[in-house]
């Protein structure tokens, strides 16, 4: 191997991030400079930005060169000092510093406040924090800071409290009663003595005390105080911060005035809202000074705070403070927040250079790793590389002649494009981005035109069509950048779903259903019988006209005699070598199973092979079948009218039933709608029947190239009965069909269907999107951090059933998983799989077929790693059919997998009918009640103990009692209109649901345990991905599990510094336990709780990944009172403060692996062993 280049993964110099509350040194600390022998204070005196007239900044204003810095590269204000060799030079004259004008994105300022402020976040918080420390309400609290109430600040020996709150009334009738015996004040300066006044240690220490005694709302309130005043403890933070004395300036370059056409400038809003505060601040100022009436300053002093509040958080108090076109200021909060603010939009969204975008179109000719790009955008692309070639080879003298001969596409330049291009990875991305297939690297072949060409296998990945879709482009420069794109993310290696672990590339439309035509077989077609010694004679007949592509025939093939067709013999020839004979017509299914089986089978390199043969052969016999459909090939069946006749003389009979009282609405609605879907399944039948197999529609339906048979029986069966918008079944169907054409009232019923279905698909987009956000968010951390934890325990795996019948089997739930136990043949008492073994395919079929009811497998429930998971507990990696790797994101994939169908599930609750039948939420809606953990609506009740039911409805109201050794041991009231599941005498389990309905969650939790509820989860949500036909394995529903259910609430703390009430991870949990009984003290006690994922994401450790997610003020107001401290551990922190994620190839175990340049013929070898290294 010979090392030409190496290039280090280099990790940011930290690993920790605090925030913290600032002190009024700190402020003055981060606008102070020292240069040289001199301080450079920095503090903001004047409200003006510019000189209008010279378009300079002010001096000691709010853009001021000598406070922030030069706004020309090495120039002073004056111009006294220009050019570089003056550098950290003070001038004499204008005072400021000769430096790059890049410090005025850095440097900050301060305003010394007149009066000090409550700092809005603190006070108007729920709860609020201030009002915590002294015991005050937000509404007490308000009163005094707006200078509406007194606050005693000490009583002297009076009848007042300290603390209490006092109308301006009553504090005159005081002092006339007390003179100058006790002291009150108001505004945030006596807050601020207030909590300056606070011992933290011993506020501690009382509450403590007070907390074993109280009980009830007042219990509540104690805990809250003593979590935030142990947090601002121990973390160094001092009450008093909370109230600003000096307010921050922030750097002028990220508040800028950009000069428009026309002398105007654009102002960012922080510039007014800064203005507004400094003019307030020096009138308080001057007026102090002048000695003004105490109501004057006051009110200014309240013009101060309201001030600031509009700078920190415009609109939080009272209304928003509005700029010239009345819309309202973006204060610093509104900066962070949303999807506009500074996290969402620049720190986990980034825009990057050498990237393209443009219309796709298909072409058949590629390979399926290759994409076809436009010519100019290619060289756009690639022209620094072009023009380093082009220098090397002398074609240009300098960079500067060879930029100018890319600009002007001189011909020279496209010889070295194509050189440069050549085995050059570049990646093509098409939103949404549902899941990681949605970006994938391709080899660039240079295309005519202007569109981005590409393969017609991998669209159902990307879930792209030509009908004016756009691609995104992509250049990875580095080389661990290429490497990673060659060896992970090129579109061969990925075939199979991380979602289900099927081949997600596969032909499709033309290509289905020209193999399927091909694969056919006609005993009429000509040629019909006839013997052929090999293939080649066969060909011969067919090109002589003898013979047809469907005729059955008798061939020598590959040694053997064959009953067989020529299409077949076609067919299989494009198989690799020794794969068993195919003898039947290939549908998109088997086409499917075909590619899998070549994939476990073959590995990468045969299974592009047989898709591009197949693409390739599709595509021809696509072409030579010419399917064409017309309005002839709907064939009616012909005893339609007479059914649909036989079924309106029954309706008029139920009618006539409902008219004379033996029906009720319901029920006849209930008949009538059962009718006619059993009339619509009978025409349905008769038109599958009915129809050659060679009628062009019916080949196109039964291949699965387009179309279904719902959709040929409402082309020449029957519409049916159609839904109105509230999801109601409207009882009058639709009886004709597409050929026949409908009537005005059955158009018009139709027409509710076609608006429902618009709007349904616009409102699940948004939903589904939301959904995976929030998985995403709180899976994200999880990543395979070791190979083994050490768990032996695992869970049993059973068939997922609904009543009796089976959803999933067991084999087909057991695939990709790895056996707890040794797995027994009951009959036979061979061992199926041992311990540690990977259960298949194979393997999961055999447990079956021995009628074994459960098994037990590794899943991530029982994994004992810490952060993430480890690589036995989660199995295979679906997506490789291998054992997944250390460093793998599997937290993403698995919100990948679960949120990119999101789109295709249900919206709404469907009604089958009136007021008896209640809805059941079903779809999109369901999965969202199970992982937010809801209380979902109609509960089932359930048995919390063992014994026989009693049912009692003597007096009106219905009572279950729940009877064990003759005595009650539970009675429960069956709220009116719950239907009842049990019967006097069964035998009941704890669990076990006495009424109809769903299951509230943590009801399991605490009835049955950890385990049921895990189980619940999993296969509720299943149940809603099975009935829409998507499939996804359990392994990614598990992780997000369990991640709900990764806090305890603490009970009891026992001699450990938890509070209780609190969330503590499980983890952190059980080492606290461990410590205490360790040390002969108390462990603390508590309760595995159940949060749904918005909860348990703001509940993560990591303040930067919550913040980002959702309520960032209040995540960051919590985050700085406790001195939380991130250790970067997940993968959004990386994201944002610019590190290589800790997944994949930046995992920290990897650290050290170095990549290398290494001679052409070994790349390939070098690459694969680089990546199995890791």
């Amino acid at each position: 191997m010979t090392k030409k280049e190496t290039t280090r993964l280099n990790m940011a110099s930290f690993t920790k991030i605090q925030i913290k509350l600032a002190s009024p040194e700190k402020i003055k600390e981060w606008g102070t400079r020292r240069v040289g022998g001199q301080v450079i204070y920095g503090e903001v005196k004047k409200p003006e930005t510019i000189n209008y007239r010279t378009f300079k900044p002010e001096m000691d204003g709010l853009f001021c060169e000598r406070i922030f810095g030069p706004t020309r590269d090495w120039e002073c204000y004056c111009g006294k000092y220009r050019k570089l060799r003056y550098k950290g030079i003070i001038c004499d004259k204008c005072g400021v510093e000769i430096t790059s004008s890049k410090v005025r994105r850095e440097r900050m300022g301060y305003i010394e406040l007149a009066a000090p402020v409550a700092h809005i976040w603190f006070f108007k918080s729920v709860p609020s924090r201030i009002g915590l420390v002294l015991n005050l309400s937000m509404k007490d609290l308000e009163k005094v800071l707006y200078f509406a109430a007194y606050i005693v600040l000490d009583p002297g020996d009076t009848s007042l409290q300290k603390c209490q709150v006092i109308s301006d009334v009553e504090y005159e009738e005081y002092r006339d009663k007390y003179g100058n015996k006790f002291r009150a004040g108001m505004g945030a300066e006596a807050i601020r003595e207030l909590l300056a006044e606070v011992d933290l240690e011993s506020l501690s220490k009382e509450l403590r005390k007070e907390l074993e005694t109280a009980n009830g709302q007042k219990r509540v309130k104690i805990l809250k105080r003593l979590d935030m005043v142990e947090g601002l403890f121990k973390s160094g933070n001092r009450p008093e911060w909370m109230i600003l004395e000096r307010l921050p300036v922030v750097p002028p370059e990220l508040r800028p005035m950009v000069p428009l056409d026309g002398g105007r400038f654009a102002v960012s809003d922080l510039n007014d809202l800064y203005r507004r505060v400094i003019n307030r601040n020096n009138r308080l100022k001057k007026l102090i000074e002048l000695q003004a009436p105490e109501i004057i300053i006051r009110n200014e002093k309240r013009m101060l705070q309201e001030a600031v509040d509009a700078l920190i958080d415009n609109g939080r108090r009272g209304t928003a403070v509005v700029g010239s076109n009345r819309r309202p200021l973006k204060s610093l909060s509104d900066l962070l927040k949303g999807k506009q603010g500074r996290f969402r939009q620049n720190l986990l969204g980034k825009r990057v250079d050498y990237s393209g975008r443009s219309v796709i179109v298909v072409n058949p000719e590629l390979r399926l790793n290759q994409c076809g790009l436009p010519r100019e955008m290619a060289l756009e692309l690639f022209k620094p590389f072009v023009m380093r070639r082009l220098v090397e080879r002398k074609l240009a003298h300098n960079i500067k002649n060879a930029k100018r001969m890319v600009e002007r596409m001189r011909s020279e330049v496209w010889d070295i494009l194509e050189e440069v291009i050549k085995d050059y990875p570049v990646m093509l991305n098409r939103a949404p981005t549902l899941h990681r297939l949605s970006i994938q690297a391709f080899y660039p072949v240079l295309a005519k035109g202007r569109a981005i060409e590409i393969h017609p296998m991998v669209c159902p990945p990307y879930n792209a069509d030509f009908d004016g879709d756009q691609m995104a482009v992509h250049v990875p420069l580095s080389l661990p950048a290429r490497a990673e794109a060659e060896l992970l993310m090129a579109s061969p290696y990925n075939i199979l779903s991380p979602a289900h672990g099927k081949p997600l590339v596969a032909p499709t439309q033309d290509m289905v259903i020209g193999i399927y035509y091909l694969t056919l077989e006609d005993p009429k077609a000509k040629g019909s019988g006839k013997i052929f010694a090999n293939y080649e004679e066969a060909l011969m007949a067919y090109e002589t006209g003898e013979l047809d592509v469907h005729a059955p025939i008798k061939v020598r093939y590959r040694g053997v005699l064959r009953d067989t067709t020529l299409g077949r013999l076609i067919f299989n020839k494009v198989l690799p070598e020794d794969w068993d004979y195919v003898n039947e017509p290939q549908d998109k299914k088997s086409l499917g199973n075909l590619i899998e089986a070549c994939f476990k089978k073959k590995g990468y390199t045969a299974t592009i092979n047989l898709l591009d043969a197949i693409k390739g052969l599709g595509f021809k016999w696509a072409t030579r079948a010419g399917l064409t459909i017309s309005v002839k090939d709907v064939e009616i069946p012909e005893d339609k009218d007479k059914l649909i006749k036989e079924a309106m003389s029954e309706v008029e009979m139920l009618e006539k039933q409902y008219e004379d009282g033996l029906l009720t609405q319901e029920e006849k609605y209930q008949e009538v709608v059962d009718l006619w879907n059993r009339v619509t399944d009978i025409i349905t039948e008769k038109i599958k029947n009915g129809m050659s197999p060679f009628n062009h529609i019916y080949m196109m339906t039964t291949s699965g190239a387009r179309g279904n048979i719902q959709q040929l029986r409402q082309l020449a069966g029957i519409r049916g009965l159609m839904a109105d918008p509230s999801g109601r079944i409207i009882e009058f169907p639709i009886t004709h069909n597409f050929r026949e054409g409908l009537s005005v009232i059955e158009y018009f019923i139709s027409t509710h269907g076609a608006r429902k279905g618009s709007t349904d698909t616009a409102l699940r987009t948004a939903d589904s999107g939301y959904l995976t956000r929030r998985l995403i968010d709180v899976a994200q951390e999880v990543i395979i951090e070791e190979e083994d934890c050490g768990d032996t325990e695992g869970v049993y795996i059973y068939p997922l059933k609904e009543g009796n019948e089976v959803l999933e089997p067991l084999s087909t739930r057991l695939q990709y998983r790895i056996a707890a136990e040794d797995v027994i043949d009951p009959n036979t008492g061979e061992i199926i799989v041992r311990t540690n073994e990977t259960i298949d395919d194979e393997k999961a079929k055999k447990i079956e077929a021995a009628g074994i009811e459960r098994v037990r497998v590794f899943s991530v429930f029982t994994c004992k790693s810490k952060k993430g998971v480890c690589a036995k507990c989660y199995g295979i990696n679906l997506a490789t059919n291998k054992l997944v790797d250390v460093g793998e994101a599997v937290g993403v994939t698995a919100a990948q997998s679960i949120g990119e169908p999101g789109t295709q599930l249900t919206l709404r609750t469907f009604h089958t009918g009136g007021v008896a039948v209640e809805d059941i939420t079903q779809g999109l809606p369901r999965v969202e009640e199970l992982f937010e953990a809801r209380k979902p609506k109609g509960q089932a009740i359930m048995s919390e103990v063992e014994g026989i039911v009693k049912v009692d409805d003597s007096k009106g109201v219905t009572y279950i009692s729940i009877i064990n050794d003759n005595v009650e041991k539970a009675r429960y009231q069956i709220p009116f209109g719950s239907r009842i599941r049990v019967q006097d005498g069964d035998s009941v389990v704890p669990g076990t649901p006495l009424t109809e309905g769903p299951l509230n969650p943590h009801e399991i939790l605490r009835i049955e345990g950890v385990k049921d509820v895990e189980r619940y989860l999993v296969d509720e949500v299943k149940k809603v991905y099975i009935s829409q036909g998507v499939e996804l394995h359990d392994k990614h529903i598990e992780l997000i599990v369990r991640r709900m259910l990764q806090k305890i609430k603490v009970d009891d703390p026992g001699d450990t510094e938890l509070i209780i009430g609190n969330l503590v991870d499980i983890n952190e949990f059980e080492e606290l336990q461990e410590m205490a009984i360790k040390n002969g003290l108390k462990p603390p006690r508590g309760k595995r709780i159940l949060l749904g994922i918005t909860r348990a994401s703001l509940a993560t450790d990591s303040f930067l990944a919550a913040a980002s997610f959702q309520e960032t003020t209040r995540v960051l107001t919590e985050a700085a009172v406790k001195g939380k401290i991130d250790t970067l551990s997940g993968l959004k922190e990386n994201v944002i403060i610019g590190n290589l994620i800790p997944a994949g190839t930046g995992f920290p175990g990897y650290k050290n692996l170095s990549v290398e340049k290494v001679e052409e013929g070994e790349k390939e070898e070098a690459a694969m062993e680089y990546f199995q290294v890791m």
